[in-house]
Parts: structure tokens; C-alpha cells; sequence
């Protein structure tokens, strides 16, 4: 079968910030391309850097959450003109959708693992999704330069963790004949000679590398006698063009202009024009008259078209197989804003604009799922993990609506009439004093312990297989735990039966029993029960959580009390009071801090945890109703 020479397509994949975009960033670099995304000509730009994190949240985070392509005009060791689209995905597995979407527009990949790190959850995650679709693998060692780097050892890591997806993907001992190529993304150097631990590459440039893609990638294979067929992987918005459809054109010609057929997801078929044909050169597109087989390209004048459909020739309309991800194993409702405060920050407040809203995310991302509730003004949605949930809640707040989230559930299922729920390897490097602590912790979760390494360095590494509810909440107590020092990695493995009930949050919360504002006087006495979350002078209601008691139990206290003025003077009033700073939480850090019958309120201005039932005495009755365990 003929094959396009002049293309390779090819993604970048590894675990979270172990350098995907800054090694995709000095590849644009030393190909001119961020010059000529500027206007400069062909000189290299060396003020950008992360140019592929376009989202702010990205940059903020410094994390990629959307999968993204870029094109680099190279030339073959004979000279001809070679196209390398890159794709750069996220590291995260909570963004597991976008992972899959760009292994479907690719035909081998890039696998960056930390020269000091190593191998962790999210490597072995996107890993078995490259060797499960049998794609060539290219292991990319980088940050050679790391002072902690141990080259050799990681090496002996990566092929301990390829034999054992081998596997589970059903290959051979063929596919252990990878490249390895040594990198420093940050200074932009690559060397297929092996650099001694702390050192960079022996090369000028990434030339090493780009050889190695050029060479192991294989070009797009294509039947000449097929006609066009093109999937949708991706979509974008232009203000000028409206919806765009990102596509990988698997077989057959595409045209500006040109009469294609739109075939659905739900089985239509539909004539359709396409107004516009875009291609990727560096950072930008630009307009194109056509494009072949094996091209990535952007496509305008399709209003509705969603990931997975397809666009094929009008006499002979096949779709081709509807893309398929994994499924979702967390849980949160959404809903209006409903305390007594709604409406102070922000805009969109109707059930009607966040409706509409979720509707739209669910075009553009794959792995989240919306389900009606029991009420017509929240909805549950179902995604990879918390971060990509707690992602979603940040979008729309930061667009100004006013929200009411609860708290994280894991989605179970039925298998073989038993009730199954999602289990995930933990991977925690810590320091050895912490060993004891964090599996003590772990125990009282359902944790499995499958591996521990002590290294020279002082630090160990365990590897743990947990219910992913019993990681609900266990992120602040890790860090609380570790002083701030472990680091904790996690992705989904699969489904065990249900391991019964776990203890859920040690302590209770303090409860704010009338609306007001918050007093210094009042706080200062309440901060002996426990850690306080509210600065003096924050508008407070009743039901509002304002604090953690110490108690397991919750505690209705008045945070509003005000000291009383009289002409009486005590001895110790000249003493300085002072008050404990108080814990300020994120998004994030809310959603873990949730107890059962807690919910967070999410509005522009600020983040509020609140009781379900706001009323005090409501709360009791349904204490009370609750059968006592046996």
C-alpha cells in the first residue's frame, strides 16, 4: 500500500510535568516555527515558553489539560521536506479522553519519562494505551541534567514496565527493541549516547531526537482506492469561522469547498460543505486548498459536529469506527446556587444558562458524562477523577456563574450480578520517617500495599492499590502528614467488588448558627475547637461551614458575636489578642474537605463549604431519622 513519505504524525505522552511541552517547545524553537508564528521570519524565539499551554488554567496550573497539534517542516537525511505533526497530551489521567483522542490522529509515539523520577501511574497509563493500538514507541529519557538523575536505573525501570503491558497488549518480544534517546528539554539538547547522571547531552541540538522520530515513526499507510474518510478527534471555535472540526483525514482528497458527508455518531447522514480548510504550520493555520491522507487538518462550515463523526465521500458514505474512551469513575451533582447569598457575584445564575452550559461541554469533552438527578435544577456529571471535575467547576466559574457542588462520589458498577467500584495504583515517593504514618492512614482506607523501595537517598517509594473513594479527601491529609514533602500519584487500574464501609473524615465541622459577619471577639474564643476557615469580617449564614472541629462530631457555634462596650476596664486588657491565621481552601481542596451531608458553594468572588440542609433544626430531624448501625 502506498505510503505518505513527506508526513509523520506522532504524540508526545508521559506522566504529568515530566517536560512533554517544554521539550515540544524547543523542537518549535529550533524549527523557526514560534519565529514565524510571530511574524519574524525564520529567526528563533526564545521569550516564549509553554506555548502549547494556551488555557489559562494550564499556564496557572502549569499542567496541559487539552491535547493539541502543531506542524514542523523538517528535511530527511536525503534532504526531501518532511511534515512532523506533533501532538502534545496531557499528563494527567483524570484528562484520559484527551490521551485517547490523540492516539487516534498519530502513528507512534514519544514516551518521556523524568530521568530522576522514573516511571509512575500516569506513564503506565498512557503507555498501555500506545502499546494496546500496537503503535511504535520511542522511550525519551529527559532531564539528564536533574542533580538527583539515575539514568540507568530508570532505563531498567521502563523495560521492567514494558514487559509487563507486553502482556496485556498481546505482543511480543519485538516490541522491547525501542530507541532510547537521552533529553534535556530545557536546554534543548538530545543524544542517543547515554550522558552521565547529571549532565546534559553530548549534542548541539535536538537533532538525535528528530532523527529517531523520523526514522522509527512510520508514514501514514493509505488505500488508494478508498475513498475520503475523515474522523472528527477534536473541536475549536474560531471568531471568524465559528466551529471548527479538528480531523485526521484516514483515506481519499479533501477540498476547500467541497461537497462531503456528514455521518454521525447517532447513524444520520447528512450532505454538508465544507467553507473552509485549514492546515497547522508551527502555531498557526492557514488556509489550504486540499489536503490527502494521513494530513491533520481543521475544517470550517459543519455548526454541529461532534467528536467521533465522520466525513466521507457523498456516493459512498462509510463511517469509520466511533472513537471510545474509558469510563468515568467519579462523580459530582451541579447545580443553582440556593444560599441565602446567591446572587452577590455573580451573573449566571439560572438553571436554564448552566444547563446550556454543561450541554456544550459535553461537545467538545469526550470523557465527561451528564445525568439528570431527582430535581430539575442540579445534574450529576461523571468524569476520570477530581482534578478534571474540579477543572470543569473552574471554567464555569471563572465565567461567572453561581453554583451549588457536591461532594465527590465514585461510580460503581453491576458486574456478574455483584456491586463492583473503581480501584487505583497509588504511587507515593516520601521521606522514610514517613513510611509508618502514611500506611497506617493507608490501611484505614482499604489500601493494599503491592511494592516498597527504600533508596539510598533517604526516600522510599510505595506502591498501593486503593479504592478510588478511599482517595476522596486523603490528598490534604497526605500533604498534612509528609510536612508538605511526599508526593502522591494515582490512576485508575480497574474494578473490585466493594470493600465494604471505610471510615470517612476523623473530624467534624464547625457550624455557623445565624447569618452575619464573622468577628474577630467571636474567633478568638471558637479557635480553641478547632481550625477556623474564614477570615474576620466574611459574611457568614447559617449552615456555613466556618471551621473543622476538633470533635468528630459537628458543632452549631455563633461566629458573629460581637463585644460588648461598657465603661468597666479588666486587668489583662491591655494584653495583645491574637488569632490564629486561619486555613483558607481552594476548589479543590473543598470538594475533599466535604463530609456527606456537606455541599460547596462556588460563586466568582469566593468558595463557601455549607451544609445540605441549611436550617439548624431541619438538620436534627434528619439526624435523627438515620437508622442506628447495628
Amino acid at each position: 500500500m502506498p505510503t505518505r513519505d513527506d508526513l509523520r504524525n506522532v504524540a508526545i505522552i508521559a506522566h504529568v510535568d515530566h517536560g512533554k511541552t517544554t521539550l515540544v517547545d524547543a523542537l518549535l524553537r529550533q524549527a523557526g516555527a514560534l519565529g514565524r508564528a510571530k511574524g519574524e521570519g525564520t529567526d528563533n524565539d526564545t521569550t516564549q515558553d509553554r506555548v502549547m499551554d494556551s488555557m489559562d488554567l494550564e499556564r496557572e496550573r502549569g499542567i496541559t489539560i487539552l491535547a493539541k497539534n502543531t506542524a514542523i517542516h523538517l528535511a530527511d537525511e536525503n534532504g526531501n521536506p518532511v511534515v512532523v505533526n506533533i501532538v502534545d497530551t496531557p499528563g494527567h489521567a483524570d484528562f484520559g479522553g484527551e490521551v485517547e483522542r490523540g492516539l487516534s490522529m498519530v502513528d507512534g509515539v514519544c514516551l518521556l519519562v523524568d530521568a530522576s523520577e522514573g516511571p509512575l501511574p500516569q506513564t503506565r497509563f498512557v503507555l498501555r494505551k500506545a502499546l494496546g493500538k500496537g503503535m511504535p514507541v520511542i522511550l525519551a529519557v529527559n532531564k539528564t541534567d536533574r542533580s538527583d538523575a539515575r539514568i540507568a536505573e530508570v532505563v531498567d525501570e521502563c523495560y521492567e514496565l514494558f514487559m509487563e503491558l507486553m502482556e496485556d497488549a498481546g505482543l511480543d518480544a519485538s516490541a522491547l527493541e525501542f530507541p532510547i534517546v537521552y533529553c534535556s528539554g530545557r536546554s534543548g539538547k538530545a543524544s542517543l549516547t547515554r550522558p552521565e547522571n547529571g549532565e546534559e547531552p553530548d549534542s548541539e541540538d535536538l537533532a538525535p531526537l528528530v532523527k529517531t522520530l523520523l526514522d522509527t515513526v512510520p508514514a501514514p499507510v493509505y488505500d488508494a482506492e478508498e475513498p475520503l474518510r475523515a474522523q472528527v478527534t477534536n473541536l475549536d471555535a474560531s471568531p471568524y469561522l465559528g466551529r471548527l472540526a479538528l480531523l485526521r483525514i484516514h483515506s481519499g482528497e479533501m477540498k476547500s469547498g467541497q461537497q462531503v458527508a456528514w455521518c454521525r455518531t447517532d447513524g444520520t447522514i447528512k450532505n454538508v460543505k465544507i467553507t473552509e480548510l485549514l492546515v497547522t504550520e508551527g502555531l498557526t493555520r492557514t488556509p489550504a486548498a486540499s489536503a490527502g491522507p494521513g494530513e491533520l487538518v481543521a475544517i470550517a462550515g459543519i455548526e454541529d459536529v461532534m467528536i467521533g463523526d465522520t466525513l466521507a465521500d457523498p456516493s459512498d458514505p462509510r463511517p469509520l469506527p466511533p472513537l471510545t474512551v474509558d469510563e468515568p469513575s467519579i462523580s459530582i451533582t451541579i447545580g443553582i446556587n440556593t444560599s441565602p447569598l446567591s446572587g452577590k457575584s455573580g451573573k449566571k445564575l439560572t438553571a436554564r444558562l448552566i444547563k446550556n452550559r454543561l450541554d456544550q461541554e459535553l461537545v467538545g469533552n469526550v470523557s465527561v458524562r451528564m445525568l439528570q438527578t431527582d430535581r430539575p435544577d442540579t445534574w450529576e456529571m461523571q468524569g476520570r477523577g477530581e482534578l478534571a471535575l474540579a477543572i470543569l467547576v473552574e471554567q464555569l466559574r471563572r465565567e461567572e456563574f453561581e453554583l451549588t457542588v457536591g461532594r465527590p462520589t465514585v461510580v460503581t458498577k453491576t458486574i456478574d450480578g455483584k456491586l463492583h467500584e473503581p480501584v487505583e495504583r497509588v504511587t507515593i515517593d516520601t521521606p522514610g520517617e514517613y513510611v509508618g504514618t502514611l500506611t497506617q492512614a493507608l490501611a484505614t482506607r482499604r489500601g493494599r500495599l503491592e511494592n516498597l523501595v527504600h533508596h539510598d537517598t533517604g526516600w522510599a517509594r510505595m506502591e498501593y492499590m486503593v479504592p478510588s473513594r478511599g482517595l476522596i479527601g486523603f490528598r490534604t491529609e497526605f500533604l498534612t502528614e509528609t510536612r508538605g514533602t511526599g508526593v502522591l500519584n494515582h490512576n485508575l487500574e480497574g474494578y473490585e467488588p466493594w470493600l465494604g464501609d471505610m471510615r470517612a473524615r476523623p473530624t467534624g465541622s464547625l457550624v455557623a448558627d445565624r447569618q452575619g459577619v464573622a468577628t474577630t471577639y467571636s474567633m478568638f474564643s471558637l479557635q480553641e475547637r478547632g481550625q477556623l476557615m474564614v477570615q474576620p469580617g466574611t459574611e457568614v449564614y447559617e449552615g456555613m461551614i466556618v471551621g473543622e472541629n476538633s470533635r468528630p462530631d459537628d458543632m452549631d457555634v455563633n461566629i458573629t458575636k460581637e463585644k460588648k462596650l461598657t465603661n468597666m476596664r479588666k486587668s489583662t486588657s491591655e494584653e495583645l489578642e491574637r488569632l490564629v491565621p486561619p486555613r483558607i481552601l481552594n476548589l479543590e481542596q473543598a470538594l475533599e474537605f466535604c463530609a456527606e451531608d456537606e455541599c460547596v458553594e462556588v460563586t466568582p468572588a469566593t468558595v463557601r463549604i455549607r451544609k445540605v440542609v441549611l436550617d439548624q433544626t431541619e438538620r436534627g430531624k434528619a439526624k435523627n431519622k438515620k437508622p442506628k448501625p447495628v
